[in-house]
């Protein structure tokens, strides 16, 4: 019956691998799943019993021997190696006098399963690690509103280095717009449809920076998750890894960034086998680099290997042309968000314009939206402002006399109150002047401030 041709080409068309045994045990045939499998050729087994298979190191134990012993489906692992393991489900075939004739036993990998189970997981695991570290999707704004020369310089750089693999340090004060450049030459870059994964390596403790890098293998150390972890340095492949505050790079971990990028292979901690990696690495930082180094506190030979192209980013204060559009987006944004409709007055965008910001865009975002959610009326005004930003720094550095001073708080006040109450009669009783008074006053201020003093303030 098993021997016929067309039956053993039937056989050997099946996916899952077959092995067949008479009822006493002895191998009738295999098909070239089960060969493929098991690397054992179907010579070396027809005619055997399967004592002897077993015997013979083949297998770990015969599943055709216990369904001949117990006269029923039997399901078992088999070892072929220590590393690879099958399932075999033998079923036996009974005559018409109850007489087992024939056992079918159906095998399938457990490795490969276990493998395509675990390459499952990883990929989880990556789109986790992508959706966790890339690019947040409301953060500053994009290139029209980078207006002034020198920051239009950095960016053209940017974009004519982008196609290329050379590494670029990005240098500047915390909150000038770093991770938004970063993301522009990944943008330009070969790899833009790749993963844009992102750190910030002064964000985290050592330990735990080392194995948000490299990831982990099941069991690496006490409380692993026992899935094991996928690492930045995995996540990142085909892609950017960017890695901000680099400067804050414990010095071990230098050492086995430096390992990284020269030979694009790493080792997960407690792992014993290599991981190849391949991706664009973008660095940022605020610090100076070539400092710490003297101290010892950075490796020199990572600061060469990953400022191939430094680009530094001014200061906000040194791109005031950016202030004013940067203002409007926010509020823009942020109106949107809570759903509201502030809007700015003249006075206040002039005086934020003069603001040093020494947090820069990131400190200019969040004054914007602590203004519009606290705002009791749409019009924000300076009185609005926070104490810190209507001192004496906005009128200081203008080296003005004290009566100057007062006289553009008078016109400003005069000019807000208008701007709330809409008639001079209306802004005059808030101001608490006679309308006729409100209208001198504003008339003369304006020329003075324009340099056309009256006749009653020479």
């Amino acid at each position: 019956m098993f021997h016929g041709d067309n039956l053993q080409r039937v056989l050997d068309a099946m996916s899952d691998g077959v092995y067949i045994t008479d009822g006493n045990g002895i191998t009738i045939t295999v098909n070239k799943a089960y060969e493929r499998i098991a690397g054992i050729p179907k010579r070396s087994l027809q005619g055997m019993h399967m004592s002897e298979v077993v015997k013979a190191g083949y297998i770990s134990r015969s599943v055709s021997l216990e369904v001949l012993k117990e006269r029923r489906a039997v399901t078992l692992t088999q070892a072929l190696t220590d590393d690879h393991k099958i399932l075999a489900s033998g079923t036996p075939m009974i005559d018409a006098r109850g007489r087992i004739e024939y056992v079918v036993t159906t095998v399938r990998d457990v490795t490969e399963l276990l493998q395509a189970k675990r390459a499952e997981e990883q990929l989880e695991q990556l789109l986790n690690v992508r959706e966790q570290y890339g690019p947040a999707q409301h953060d500053w704004p994009a290139e029209p509103f980078i207006v002034s020369p020198r920051t239009q310089a950095c960016y053209e750089l940017a974009k004519r280095v982008a196609n290329s693999a050379a590494k670029v340090l990005l240098q500047g004060e915390t909150g000038t717009g770093k991770t938004l450049l970063a993301r522009t030459i990944h943008q330009y870059s070969r790899c833009s449809n790749g993963p844009f994964i992102e750190l910030n390596c002064a964000a985290m403790p050592e330990s735990l920076l080392e194995a948000e890098l490299f990831g982990y293998v099941p069991g690496a150390f006490t409380g692993a998750s026992n899935k094991g972890k996928t690492g930045l340095l995995e996540a990142a492949n085909n892609g950017t890894l960017f890695l901000d505050e680099i400067g804050d790079l414990p010095l071990s971990l230098q050492a086995k960034l430096l390992k990284v990028i020269a030979e694009k292979r790493f080792l997960p901690v407690g792992g014993t086998e290599f991981r190849q990696t391949n991706f664009r690495l973008i660095s940022a930082t605020h610090r100076d680099l070539k400092a710490l180094v003297e101290e010892n506190l950075f490796r020199p030979d990572l600061l060469y290997r990953i400022c191939v192209v430094p680009i530094e980013l001014p200061a906000l204060r040194e791109r005031t042309e950016e202030i004013e559009p940067l203002l409007e987006h926010y509020l823009c944004y942020f109106n949107q968000q809570y759903e509201f409709d502030c809007r700015w007055h003249q006075s206040v965008v002039e005086r934020l314009t003069r603001y040093d910001w020494p947090g820069n865009i990131r400190e200019l975002i969040n004054l914007v939206e602590r203004l519009v959610v606290t705002s009791e009326q749409a019009l924000i005004t300076t009185a609005h402002l926070p104490r810190e930003l209507i001192g004496e720094q906005f009128l200081g550095k203008q080296g003005l006399s004290l009566r100057h001073r007062m006289d553009e708080l008078e016109l400003r006040l005069i000019s807000e109150a208008l701007q709330v109450h809409g008639t001079t009669r209306a802004a005059a009783q808030a101001l608490g002047i006679d309308q006729s008074t409100l209208v001198k006053k504003q008339q003369r201020l304006k020329a003075k401030m324009m340099g056309n003093p009256t006749q009653d303030d020479e």
